[in-house]
């Protein structure tokens, strides 16, 4: 009998997992497939690039697409569960220092875990690695603190966000332009695949404790706070170094054969491999000591967040893989041949061509779109806030192209954004302020910084601008419109709400007016 029971159970977790992997893979190929199509129309028309560059891509795509699944998957069997479950343990401490101390070391330990701020990091080349990913990493920390702090006094979001950002373009007045770009860069990669899911759960597990009305809108905008740490952090960094317009630039790989584009690859694998194993391991250590001394989670449910582990170490090692080697050289060359054809105005529709798709193949968007659905009871689609944040992403790709193009400086775009942004948290439900400035965090990954930041630095040489102060910053503006989008999502929200409100009042009277005028002629009867 009960091995009936135990094989049922076995063939529903079986069944569960391939209609899992069959989701995962349908909106990992739909993410994928318009930026494929989208390149291969430009290189097949406009845009010649080599066959090299553009095998790499190919297979680098394919790679993208495996390694989405797996990591979609794992993130929901395991870093999702594992924030919420950690932050509902967090406070079973009862001491709010020891409290404020363990979210500090968190944020710490998994910014320098995130696979984006390596990518950043490699490519400037006069702050040393190590220094710029430490003072980043010490910057989310900090600003985690700040939001831990925010769950669990039910601190406001809209003042803490104009107060710190006042502070940080109060700040950019007086550092050297060069590093303006960088440091709005940094807010942005910190925010990826590693760090959201992680971050995001932990505010849900946190903010459950409360069990309060107000519960649900603050478990939103720990993301939102921990991107501004870093941005912070860099704009600190500038009074100490001097960028002298110095980047690393990618060197192309010399591809002959089908064996040379193999070996490329396989090269490559022990590298990331690596990465994220280190990235992963204290992440994996810290739950486990929870486990032990706190938590105690009943062994399937260990073993399933185990598994997820695995799930998402092979998708984080496949999408990077592919990313970095196939997408990096594909965004740059191809940037380089389109800032040199005649018409060099024709990037600013292709990027935000690319903008609006790229979006989607974002893995930690995804996450966001599950939680928002999960938290609000499907009263926020996930598909009304994919279309927003595409049109925001779009919108920032083409004013990026616009600035690489002019030498626009990068606060003349970012100041009157955030203006709009921050105005519009005074009129919009709290909960979409919350979830807009998550997004601006989750959409600017990895994406962005393996294939728009390099393909507008292919851009910025071949018109022969500065790429430090013109090229960098993408990733920055592709953090700050989706705050617009998003949040006028929540205006036509809650004008639609007032409306529905207003109609019903409406009928309500009617139909007390009815029920009366009757009531009159049966007592005149």
């Amino acid at each position: 009998m009960k091995n009936s029971s135990i094989k049922r159970e076995i063939t529903y977790q079986r069944r569960i997992l391939r209609e899992k992997l069959k989701e995962k893979t349908k909106e990992s190929v739909n993410a994928v497939i318009p930026i494929v199509l989208i390149v291969l129309i430009l290189c097949l028309s406009i845009a010649p690039v080599s066959t090299a560059v553009l095998s790499e891509f190919l297979l680098g795509s394919f790679m993208v697409i495996v390694g989405m699944v797996f990591f979609n998957l794992g993130a929901e069997m395991s870093m999702t569960p594992m924030g919420e479950r950690v932050g509902g343990s967090m406070l079973r401490v009862k001491k709010l220092g020891l409290v404020l101390i363990i979210g500090f070391l968190l944020g710490v330990m998994i910014t320098v875990s995130e696979p984006d701020l390596q990518v950043l990091a490699e490519q400037v080349s006069s702050i040393p690695n190590v220094v710029l990913i430490l003072s980043v990493a010490v910057g989310v920390g900090a600003f985690l603190v700040v939001a831990l702090i925010r769950i669990l006094f039910s601190v406001a979001l809209p003042p803490l966000l104009l107060l710190f950002y006042l502070i940080v373009f109060v700040l950019a007045m007086f550092v050297p332009k060069d590093f303006l770009a960088l440091a709005f860069d940094s807010g942005g990669v910190t925010t990826g695949p590693m760090t959201v899911p992680f971050i995001m759960s932990l505010g849900v597990g946190i903010s459950a404790i409360r069990n309060d009305k107000h519960a649900e809108n603050d478990s939103f905008g720990l993301v939102a706070l921990c991107s501004i740490g870093p941005i912070l952090a860099v704009l600190i960094l500038s009074m100490l170094f001097s960028t002298d317009s110095n980047y690393t630039e990618t060197v192309m790989s010399e591809i002959a054969t089908s064996v040379d584009l193999g070996k490329l690859y396989i090269g490559a694998f022990p590298k990331y491999m690596s990465e994220i194993a280190v990235s992963l391991l204290p992440i994996f250590v810290f739950f486990e000591i929870f486990q032990f001394l706190v938590m105690k989670l009943h062994r399937d449910t260990h073993i399933k967040i185990c598994i997820g582990l695995i799930y998402t170490y092979f998708g984080l090692v496949l999408f990077l893989t592919g990313a970095n080697v196939g997408f990096i050289p594909a965004g740059k060359y191809l940037g380089e041949v389109l800032g040199s054809i005649n018409f060099k105005g024709i990037i600013i529709p292709v990027g935000m061509l690319m903008g609006f798709f790229i979006v989607r193949a974002e893995p930690a968007v995804y996450v966001l779109m599950h939680q928002v659905e999960e938290l609000t009871d499907g009263n926020i689609s996930g598909k009304a806030m994919l279309t927003s944040l595409s049109v925001g992403v779009a919108t920032s790709v083409g004013l990026a192209m616009i600035r690489v193009l002019t030498g626009i400086p990068i606060l003349w775009l970012l100041i009157p954004g955030y203006a709009v942004a921050l105005i519009l948290t005074l009129f919009v439900p709290k909960i979409f302020t919350a979830i807009a400035f998550d997004s601006g965090g989750v959409a600017s990954g990895p994406m962005t910084a393996t294939f728009l930041l390099p393909l507008a630095q292919g851009v910025c040489i071949a018109v022969g601008g500065n790429v430090i102060s013109d090229a960098f910053g993408v990733v920055a503006m592709v953090a700050m419109t989706p705050l617009i989008t998003i949040q006028i999502l929540g205006l036509i929200h809650k004008l639609k709400s007032r409306h529905a409100e207003l109609a019903g009042d409406i009928a309500l009277t009617v139909a007390d007016m009815y029920a009366e005028f009757n009531d009159n002629e049966i007592i005149e009867l």
